[in-house]
This record gives C-alpha cells, structure tokens and sequence, in this order.
C-alpha cells in the first residue's frame, strides 16, 4: 500500500507540474515556459514529449559583418494566434503562430511580418482578405505588439529586429502614430542609411553602437517618401519564399536577407 501511494503521489507531481524538455506530456500547457507538447514521426517518436529549439543568433558566432550578411530567422503573420479577438468576437481567420511575440524574440525569432489594417480608428494586426478588416479576423490593435517589441530591445541592447509590414492601412498618420506610441521611433535604422543595388550595409556592431536597431519595410512603396518607411523590395530579396510550419515557431520564412 505504502508503495502504491509513493507511486500515486509521484505521478500527481509529475502530473500538476511543468513537464521539462524530453518529458511525456498530453497538452502544451503541460510543459514548461516556452515548450510545445509535440510527435515526432520523422524518428519514430510516437508519444508526444515536450519540445523546444533555441535557434542560434548569427551575430553571437561571427561579429562586426554588415547587416545583410546575416540570415535572421522570421515568422510569417507573427502575431495570428488565438482564439478570440481583442474586439471579444471569435477569431476565424487562419492563425499561424503558438506563441506571442514576446515567446519568439525570446526563442531567436529576430524579424517579425505583420498585417496592419486600419480598424476601429486605429490600427490592427490581422489575418483577412480583401484588404479589409473584419471582427473575426482581427486579432489586436498594433500597438500592443510594438510595445512587445519595445520591451525587448529594451532589455536586450544588442539585439537588432527587422519587422515587415502588409500594408493596408490609409489613415494620414496611421503607422507613424502606433511607431511613436509605442516608443520606437528612438530605434529606427533610416532608410538613408540602407544600402541599394547589392551594396553592404552598416555592421551590425554599428547599428547597435548607434541604437539603431529596429528595421521596417513596408508594401507600400509610397510610404518610403511620405512617411520614411522603406519599401521593401528597394531592399529585400526573399531568397526562399516558400512557408515551413515548425512547432516550436509556427509558420516561419526560411531563410530573409537584405540585399
């Protein structure tokens, strides 16, 4: 009997607390802080265990390379996850993350694509059609996100993140309005500085040592003189666009470089 209750008792603990990376799990919520319940099918590992990958940060193994001499890992709609919108309706638009923002840059994730909407007199992050924005598909305003974002380069003072907007928004000063709010702006790498035609960017130790740190491209080619938002494809080549679902991230972009 005493043997039956030691081994009951050993099961509730296991049970009612995190799970570490390795462990037989059942949920997501079973694992710790930053682990997936997950199979793998590839190695024969039928029964799900928590797991999780902490990618490699470029710039911690090779320093003082210009910027677009780096691969940085990114997530595609980064802030789609979730059932319910910020509004209270029920998400019904495709979500492609587990994650919050917060979780991704924490794990390695160093550029961020968001589809921003004008919405509710503001803007919203969202996964919809039409460039339109609708309840069900309207994840948060914007800004939280940024302020998300904001934290981080706060706390990590070497860190660079890339963000790509999808742009739908019309509003006069709709983006610069959320950038400012949020606390960003004294983080904008300007566009006077991004190199065109193939040429090399500042190092990255120069971006850092000047505060430079945040780089955003938008779809909007328009924005890049009205609003000193740079057109991405002045800059960027995708040199893989196909999407890859990985657990620990969610849908991710391969392989974004600057050109």
């Amino acid at each position: 009997m005493r043997l039956q209750r030691t081994i009951f008792i050993a099961f509730l603990l296991t049970f009612f607390t995190a799970l570490k990376e390795g462990q037989i799990c059942v949920l997501d919520r079973n694992c710790n802080s930053g682990l997936h319940c997950e199979t793998c099918v590839a190695n024969g590992n039928l029964r799900p265990r928590c797991t999780g990958i902490q990618p490699i940060i470029p710039a911690s193994k090779v320093n003082g390379l210009p910027f677009n001499e780096y691969a940085w890992l990114t997530t595609h709609n980064s802030s789609a996850m979730g059932d319910l919108s910020a509004t209270g309706s029920i998400i019904l638009a495709p979500t492609n993350q587990q994650d919050t923002v917060t979780s991704q840059l924490n794990n390695g994730i160093r550029g961020l694509m968001l589809d921003m909407y004008d919405f509710q007199n503001d803007v919203w992050l969202r996964h919809s059609f039409g460039g339109n924005c609708y309840n069900i598909a309207a994840f948060q305003p914007v800004i939280n996100v940024l302020k998300e974002i904001q934290a981080f380069l706060e706390a990590s003072p070497s860190e660079i993140i890339t963000i790509f907007i999808e742009d739908y928004v019309t509003s006069p000063r709709g983006l610069t309005k959320v950038f400012d709010g949020a606390g960003l702006m004294k983080y904008w790498f300007p566009v006077s500085r991004m190199a065109k035609n193939g040429g090399k960017w500042p190092t990255v130790d120069d971006m850092v040592r000047k505060n430079q740190r945040l780089v955003v491209f938008t779809s909007k080619s328009a924005e890049e003189a009205s609003k000193g938002i740079a057109y991405q494809w002045r800059y960027v080549v995708e040199i893989q666009s196909e999407s890859y679902y990985f657990p620990e991230f969610g849908t991710i972009h391969w392989l974004v470089r600057t050109n």
